[in-house]
This record gives C-alpha cells, structure tokens and sequence, in this order.
C-alpha cells in the first residue's frame, strides 16, 4: 500500500521523456546536448525498445538510387494518408527528411552503400516519382535491420550526451495543476516496486503503439498503450483511433513482422493459383501499392477461395526469384524469420503471410512542433508542458493509412523537432518547479492503491485476452457496422471488468503480475476509443474499410475524430489541408 499522505521519493529534472524508442531517444539527445537535465523512463532496456523491430528502411527524398525530391514524397504522403493528413505537418516531415537521414548518418548510422558511396536506397510501397507514374528508391535501409541500426545509434549517442535513464521504470500517470499544465508524472520503479513523483518543466510521451490490444500483431508485448492511456485519463483527447494499419505480411500462424522491403527487393504475392493477384488489383504498383490496399487485396483473395494451406487461410510470398546473394545481403533477417516462425527457407520455398495489425495512424493530438493540442471552441489549444512524438501521438502525417518508412523518419523528424522547441522555450530560466497538483497526485495513487487491496475479481490475463480476442473479431481488415456495434458493448462490458480485476503476487521486487495489472489500464482506454470511433465513422477512408459504406466521403467526413475517455463522447476537428510554403494537393480517388 502507497499512504497518500505519505512523502514520496521525488526527483526533479527539466524533461521527463516517457519511453526510450527512437523518437524518445531522438529528443532526449536534442535536450542532453543543450544542457537540460532530462530522465528517460523505459519499461524496457533502450535498445529493446520496439524501434528494433522496424526492418525495411526509412523513407527521404535523397535521390540516390532514382531522380526524387520532397514534393513527390509529400503528394504520396497526402495520397497515402486518404486525404486525411494534416498536410501543413507533413510538408514539414518531408522536407526535413534528407537532413535527417544525414544527420543519422554522421552519428555513424551504418546504411547500406551504392557503389559510389552513397546511402543505399530501395523502393517501397507508395513511394513513387512525379506524382504516381512509377515507383521510386527512397527507403534508406541498413540490410533489413534499419530500425534495429537507428535504435543503437541514439543510444550511443545519448550514453556520450549523458542522458539519465530509468531502465525498468513505468510511467503512471501525467500530473496536472489547476491551469490544466503538466508538471510531471508519478512512475513505478520495476525492481524495487516502488511509487515515485518525478517532477518536470516538461513531459515528453514517446511511448510507441498499442497494437496489444488485437490477438495478432506484430508489436512487442511491451505495447500496451500506456501513453495513451495516461493521457486519456487526464483528460486529454485521443485522436483518429479507428485507422489501425494491417502490415499485409505477418507471418501465417505467427505474426511476426516480413518487412515491406521484400517487395521492395522483387519479392511477391501469389495465391494458390500461381497468380500474381496484386496486378489485378493495382495494375501500376502491383506489390508495392499502399499497405491498406494490399491487406485489402490479400483478404478478398482468401474470402473467395484463392487462399494457400489445407485451410486456404493465408497467400504465399515468393523471393527465391531474387536468389541466395541478393536474400542474404539485402534480407538476412528475413530469412531467420521465415524458417525459425514459418518452417520455411525463402531461398528455396514462399513464406506463409496474412494481413496482421501493425501500426496506428492516431493517438494523443500535437501539431508538428510535437506539442500536445486540445479542441476548444473550434480551435487547437496548446497543453503547456506536454508534448507526444513517435507511434503515440497523431501529429497527424499518417492519416488514414501510413506509407511503409514514414515510421522510422517520423521518430528523428519529430523527435528532434520536440527537443528544439523545448530548448527554445528556456526551461533553464525557470526559476522552480511548479507545486505539485494534490488532486492529480491523490488520484494516481488512489488507482494503485485500490488494485494492490483488491481481494477478488476477474483475473487480469482473462480480461485483457478477452479484449484482444473481442477487438480482433470485431475490428478487422473489413468491418460492419453491426460487428463495430456488437464490439462497443462488448468493449464497454470489458471496461467495467477491468475496474475490478486482481492479481494474487502482492510482492514488491521486479513484480511482473502489477505490472500487467497497470497495464491493462491503457489497453482497455486504447480498445473503447478504437472501437468507439470506428463504429461511428459511416464511410471507408483509407485502412477503416467499412463494408456498409464502401466509398470514401469527403463531404460529411474529411475531419479528424476525437475521443474522450471521461464520458466516451466523440467530437470532430477539421484537417489542416493548407501546407506551409506549397500549393495543398485537393482530395481525389486512389488508384494504384
């Protein structure tokens, strides 16, 4: 038991930054470097973070590999996105991505080379020169390992800035005063299981996706949401939650990631047929159409019949074509993947895939300065003191769909933005942290008080895979509304048993059982938001296909949807469809 009253451990730094990705790193060394005393809390050791998991490259308009500039990287984004992006934060995106690529690669990021020296580039899905007339080179990649080379590089970097990091450590809750300001957040250190308040000037929420919250995904199980859910629970809004990317090629029965940089490389689909279905489909991008097109195209093959296996339950990737050379320098990961989780060696045989969730396009509101922004009276308000990068926050460059290698230059992009606009802002020249909120503080250690004294309830692995399994029946490639609504009251029903769940271990050291107790906290906000918004959005908009309403419409539902967790009301904001500097680009159909 935590005593309210009680005078807790508290440490005071500038920053605070809620998870050690690749956008958390990126900040966190922005702020090192100018001098700011920063804490990065990290469930996991830094280079675990799911950033590692990220293979097939990160996207800019270098032009290394084909002629390209950042103009056809921004129309594809805004295409990609269905209309949906914000177009003023992914002018911004694009633009910066050849700076920040290089600016990687002077951190001694090890890219794959050209022959003449140059950063490696290959092509991905969606990415394509003048406007849509052909695919295009403009995933910088490291093997089929980017994610894992971005991830070591901003580690090292941050060991030489001096970056403080609590390793093992859960963040909590946000703390906020009376002027709605963030202040800091309460946190629990893993080894010890003890309650600390770490005091900020600012928060940073880095804390990556929530793809937990489905049976099948391709996240790591430390993707619990829990960004979302403490700035849920503060009463801060979650935006576009129902556009949830299905990655086309997870591995059949598994799950695990085979990145788009297969098809990139040459690889591709097949059906049982022999058929190489995606030409049908997408007659000019074939294979390397976007990610929500492709899933879209591999389901419909399955539902009519055209699936492989016994069962018919999954189609085939085919990269043997490419040869051993080509599948071990260019995709040596791939390969361990496919024969250690598909009993398949690509080199001789196609590897088993199905559409598996992968990425969400929303989150926690910010503009492209990575500060945090609310809804009041028909305009975006700035949260003092808080702001969201990375996977968690909807800034929103993604949409409706992301492009593949939008991730990883989304994290440095945003990342290093956050950092400069907080250094900007003077933290040092502060005088003193502000008073620490009661209200705020006496709830946070209310809800961990009343889970630790619970004696009887639901157990919370029943809950929590009663949620993945209900969310993955009733929110899937294709949705209906009658499936959306079974799933509302389903999810609702789920919520109320997840205020009532225990768990048995009470003791303190490296106690795995609270920890997923807490967890279950942010998967259920995450999952009433998703289905919520989903339910209630009657048109089909990029990786939200709603069977009911086929068609896109840009009259009643070219606006973003925000959640609120206090009462589950939904409200709507419009997109920002003026860039900075260009001519926007006006919605039109997708064809590939």
């Amino acid at each position: 038991m935590v005593a309210i009253n009680s005078s807790l451990p508290r440490r005071q730094f500038d920053v605070v930054v809620v998870g050690a990705g690749g956008s958390g790193m990126r900040c966190s060394l922005q702020l090192a470097q100018a001098g700011l005393s920063v804490a990065v809390l990290s469930k996991v050791f830094p280079t675990r973070s799911h950033t590692v998991a990220a293979q097939g490259g990160i996207g800019a308009s270098l032009g290394n590999m084909s002629e390209d500039n950042w103009y056809w990287h921004m129309y594809d984004t805004v295409k990609g996105s269905d209309w949906l992006g914000d177009q003023d934060a992914i002018e911004f995106m694009c633009r910066q991505a050849p700076n920040a690529v290089y600016e990687l690669e002077h951190f001694g990021m090890p890219f794959d080379r050209n022959a003449n020296g140059t950063i490696y580039q290959r092509p991905f899905g969606g990415h394509t020169a003048n406007f849509g007339e052909k695919p295009v080179q403009r995933a910088c990649a490291a093997a089929d390992r980017t994610g894992h080379a971005l991830l070591h590089t901003l580690y090292q970097r941050n060991v030489a800035a001096r970056t403080q990091f609590f390793v093992e450590w859960m963040a909590l809750d946000l703390l906020r005063n009376d002027q709605g300001d963030v202040v800091g957040v309460t946190a629990l250190e893993m080894e010890t299981g003890e309650i600390y308040i770490l005091e900020a000037k600012a928060v940073v929420l880095a804390t990556g996706g929530a793809g937990r919250i489905w049976q099948a995904s391709t996240n790591a199980f430390i993707n619990t949401g829990d960004g979302l859910g403490m700035a849920a629970r503060a009463g801060i809004c979650l935006q576009d939650m129902e556009f949830w990317q299905f990655h086309p090629t997870g591995v059949a029965g598994a799950g695990v990631l085979i990145t788009e940089g297969v098809r990139g490389e040459g690889g591709i689909l097949l059906n049982k047929d022999g058929e190489r279905f995606m030409e049908r489909y997408a007659p000019t991008l074939k294979d390397l159409a976007p990610r929500d097109f492709v899933s879209r195209s591999m389901d419909q093959e399955i539902k009519e019949g055209r699936g492989c296996g016994p069962d018919g339950s999954y189609v085939v990737l085919k990269l043997d074509h490419l040869g051993a050379d080509v599948i071990n320098k260019r995709l040596p990961s791939i390969r361990e993947i496919a024969i250690k989780f598909g009993n398949v060696d690509p080199i001789k045989e196609p590897i088993p895939v199905v559409p598996t969730i992968h990425y969400q396009m929303g989150g926690i509101p910010a503009n492209y300065h990575g500060e945090v922004v609310t809804w009041e009276n028909g305009e975006e308000k700035i949260v003092n003191g808080l702001y969201a990068i990375g996977e968690c926050a909807a800034v929103s460059v993604h949409g409706a769909n992301r492009l593949g290698t939008n991730s990883l230059l989304d994290l440095v992009v945003f990342g290093r933005a956050a950092g400069n606009r907080i250094v900007e802002s003077h933290l040092e020249r502060q005088l003193a942290h502000q008073d620490l909120p009661k209200e705020s503080l006496d709830f946070s250690l209310s809800r961990v008080n009343e889970l630790e004294s619970r004696q009887s309830g639901e157990k919370v692995q029943d809950v929590a895979n009663s949620i993945r399994m209900s969310m993955q029946r009733h929110c899937g490639v294709f949705r209906t509304l009658e499936l959306l609504n079974e799933g509302v009251s389903q999810i609702d029903e789920l919520a109320e048993q997840a205020k009532h769940v225990k768990f048995d271990d009470k003791s303190k050291v490296f106690n795995t059982a609270r920890v997923e107790a807490l967890e279950l906290s942010n998967i259920t906000e995450v999952a009433r938001a998703t289905i919520k918004s989903a339910a209630n959005r009657t048109e089909s908009r990029g990786a939200h296909a709603l069977n009911d309403h086929p068609e896109r419409d840009d009259v009643n539902w070219l606006k973003h949807t925000l959640w609120h967790s206090a009462d589950g009301r939904l409200e709507y904001k419009p997109v920002h469809m003026k860039p900075l500097t260009v001519e926007s680009f006006p919605p039109k159909a997708r064809t590939f």
